[in-house]
């Protein structure tokens, strides 16, 4: 590994292209352009594949507005759609909705050539040539891509080399690889990369991993050190099937598993993520690496305890790098260690007869399977000892919800905070929202102070519940900077929201207190 360390990998997203056929996800033009303004403004990402060529109006609506972006930026080299031997169509198709690069897909095995194309193996090299042709007649660059590159490796490795002979002296600029059905190991990797690295030194290779038998992270390790100066990826690892190497754990293992550069913000990887996450409605898994939910919360004591004393439970994976914060979950197995590690996060201490009290309530939560968050922690304490936290000082009064068919849900709420009273009305997209709306009313214009901003918003009930069972409302906050999670509990989900902001209100309101 010594000769391969510190090398250049290029990345490539196909989140907007390949990442779109993930079952039941569909973006918008305009979810594409703003996942397109992430990916090559935030995360520095090398290149974006955005869409594909001749799918439908809003698939040319949707690649339009994004090269009309990247031009005024300068960026649209590093925007691509993927185009078909066709002849003159996906060229002209890339042309008319403002493109400059076209990632043309070629059978990449005999038998996708001879079985799907039903084309001898120098037909389809000459309709390739008369594309590529074409493409340089319009000033368009090519990228090829080598589709079922695998299995043309496996079963018919003098086609592959067919192929690249006649294609290798074109204008060509990328010879892109995938692994189209996910079938490849690492091994065989290692083996095939090189073999294409030995023939053509001088070409760029880019490397397309699909995840079928959850390899495609390793492959992409093994990609890298056979030679290949490009990786694909998607975020959230999107994509058909299994799915592709998702970019936040490529990034990762590159950089500490191999000493590889990339041009990544590794610290907006999250951020990114957690939009993705909303535009496709594909929730990301609480454990996967990097941007799982839970991946940087210790749960054992003896974890906190070895990391207030020297970080000894921790890695090169440091949140920090990710824009995240490490955690320490309290529950029946968390301990003393998990609880002063929140408590230090709070400002607070406590003695050790409380603590016993305090450490006893949480196992006893846990063995309920009650999720305790830090910031329950004053509410145990004030319902134990008094201590920890005031009475309440911002009360909810009275409401009124109502919802009508195809009239906006109105809120009137009446809340009280310091022992005064106020009163306000708001419309909204839902009950919720109109009851937040009415809310953020009064500190708005009675307070003339800024309201927290919802980050995320989670509702679940138990499994098999039935329709009366207890609804669980975990909310994100931000505020002045700090990032926190507030739980309300209460069999009508729109209570539960109302009792989890409630929760943040009164927090919010003990610190305005304390700088008044």
């Amino acid at each position: 590994m010594g000769e391969q360390s510190c090398v250049q990998i290029e990345i490539m997203d196909t989140t907007l292209r390949d990442g779109e056929q993930t079952n039941g996800v569909a973006f918008v033009p305009h979810e594409k352009l703003v996942i397109a303004r992430h990916l090559l403004e935030d995360l520095n990402v090398d290149r974006i594949e955005v869409g594909s060529a001749r799918v439908s109006e809003g698939e040319f609506e949707a690649v339009r507005i994004i090269t009309d972006w990247a031009k005024k930026h300068d960026l649209l080299n590093r925007v691509e759609v993927l185009g078909f031997v066709d002849g003159h169509t996906s060229v002209d198709w890339i042309c008319n909705a403002g493109g400059h690069v076209i990632n043309l897909l070629c059978k990449g095995s005999l038998k996708h050539c001879q079985q799907q194309l039903n084309k001898s193996p120098e037909e389809h090299i000459q309709d390739i040539l008369e594309v590529v042709s074409y493409a340089d007649a319009k000033g368009v660059d090519v990228n090829v891509y080598l589709e079922d590159w695998s299995n043309g490796m496996k079963d018919s490795p003098d086609y592959v080399f067919q192929m690249m002979d006649a294609l290798v002296t074109t204008s060509i600029k990328r010879f892109m690889l995938p692994d189209t059905l996910g079938i490849l190991n690492p091994l065989q990797v290692l083996e095939y990369m090189r073999k294409m690295v030995k023939h053509y030194p001088d070409v760029h290779f880019d490397f397309h991993a699909h995840n079928d038998y959850d390899l495609a992270v390793s492959n992409v390790l093994a990609a890298v050190f056979s030679g290949a100066k490009g990786l694909h990826t998607t975020i959230n690892g999107l994509g058909e099937r299994a799915g592709n190497a998702p970019l936040s754990s490529v990034q990762a293992i590159l950089k500490d598993q191999f000493d590889a550069v990339t041009n990544i913000n590794e610290s907006r990887l999250y951020n990114v993520s957690r939009i993705v996450e909303s535009y496709s409605g594909i929730l990301v898994p609480v454990n996967k690496p990097i941007v799982g939910e839970n991946v940087f919360t210790q749960v054992a004591g003896v974890h906190a305890d070895g990391d207030r004393k020297d970080n000894l439970y921790c890695n090169d994976l440091a949140p920090e790098r990710f824009g995240r914060k490490r955690e320490y979950a309290l529950g029946k197995t968390s301990g003393k260690a998990n609880i002063l590690r929140n408590l230090d996060d709070l400002g607070m201490k406590l003695d050790e007869p409380t603590m016993r009290k305090v450490t006893e309530r949480i196992v006893e939560l846990g063995d309920k399977k009650e999720m305790v968050t830090k910031e329950d922690l004053p509410y145990i304490i004030a319902d134990l000892t008094g201590l920890g936290a005031s009475e309440n000082t911002v009360l909810l009064k009275s409401y009124v919800i109502s919802s009508a068919h195809d009239l906006k849900p109105m809120a009137t709420v009446k809340i009280e905070i310091c022992g005064k009273e106020y009163e306000s009305m708001s419309s909204g997209d839902g009950q919720y929202d109109a009851f937040v709306r009415a809310v953020r009313k009064i500190y708005k214009n009675e307070l003339q102070r800024s309201f927290p901003m919802l980050t995320d918003y989670n509702v679940n009930i138990p499994k098999g519940g039935r329709t009366d069972a207890f609804v669980r409302t975990i909310i994100t906050w931000s505020f002045n900077g700090r990032v926190f999670r507030t739980r309300g509990l209460d069999p009508d989900q729109t209570v539960s929201a109302m009792k989890a902001t409630f929760k943040m209100l009164n927090m919010i309101e003990k610190e305005y207190e304390k700088t008044a």
